[in-house]
């Protein structure tokens, strides 16, 4: 892999390439070019995860003549493709070296941090939602019940925007969450629950379920639920699956083949 990067820089292919690094004992996103080409050496394969497509969009919108290569995991190659799709990268630019290590539709793995199984402590159990619970358990809840859970999972929110901030396919360059007018911008904590709210509707259709938002939420919210349910809503009645194809148009997402009519949501107004 070292060599392959190595002679992608040296060669021209690629102009930066994105990876890790071990710093004072801490693997963090690192910038190899060729003027840096003998610490290749020190590149690491951790299981440390950082959205290096983000830094990618970045240096991309910056300079769009800059040749990116990085290292992609499952879930990165996910990011990658909705990014395309929105042309906040070209393709022709971005070369990947390929980590196999995140489950995916294609693959079954289980080394990554975000499945490992945290301690839930009995509150949780109790007033608030299980992280690791699978989203049909959660469905299984009464209306009422469960929109109390959700109020208290919320309620917790420091609205620090670490959820917002560690996305790979958060790109709006004028975010709603900061739009004084919906969200007040000096408000701690945030109203509840517009702000996750507002935030789910954007991840409908865009999420590619890395888990990074919920890694980063200092809070424990169940976010990878709330946002997994938006991507459920989107496919069952747009036949549409977010990150699969660099290809697919959100703006065309029935397509020739799926010809599906939109289903009718029901609403218990007591909850």
């Amino acid at each position: 892999m070292k060599e392959q990067i190595k002679t992608w820089l040296e060669e021209g292919m690629i102009d930066v390439f994105l990876g890790y690094k071990t710093v004072e004992g801490h693997p963090i996103p690192y910038c190899f070019t060729k003027d840096n080409v003998d610490e290749l050496e020190e590149l690491v394969e951790s299981q440390f995860r950082y959205s290096l497509e983000k830094v990618a969009s970045h240096i991309h919108g910056a300079h769009p003549e800059i040749k990116i290569g990085l290292l992609a995991r499952d879930c990165n190659q996910r990011a990658l493709n909705v990014l395309y799709v929105w042309n906040q990268l070209d393709p022709e630019s971005i070369k990947t070296i390929k980590l196999t290590c995140c489950p995916s539709n294609l693959k079954e793995h289980a080394d990554c941090s975000y499945l490992e199984q945290n301690a839930v402590g009995r509150q949780k159990f109790e007033i608030g939602i299980d992280n690791n619970a699978a989203l049909a358990t959660i469905e299984t809840m009464a209306q009422a019940d469960l929109f109390q859970k959700w109020m208290y999972e919320f309620s917790k929110c420091i609205k620090c925007y670490g959820c917002r901030n560690i996305c790979p396919v958060c790109f709006c360059k004028e975010c709603s969450l900061e739009h004084q007018e919906l969200i007040g911008t000096g408000a701690l904590p945030p109203e509840i629950p517009i702000f996750h709210l507002v935030r789910a509707v954007h991840m409908a259709g865009r999420c590619i379920d890395c888990g990074l938002c919920e890694d980063a939420c200092p809070a424990g919210i169940p976010l990878r639920l709330l946002y997994r349910k938006v991507n459920e809503i989107t496919q069952d009645l747009f036949g549409y699956t977010t990150g699969t194809d660099q290809n697919q148009s959100p703006f065309n997402i029935l397509g020739d083949q799926v010809t599906l009519e939109p289903k009718p949501i029901h609403l218990d107004n007591e909850a």
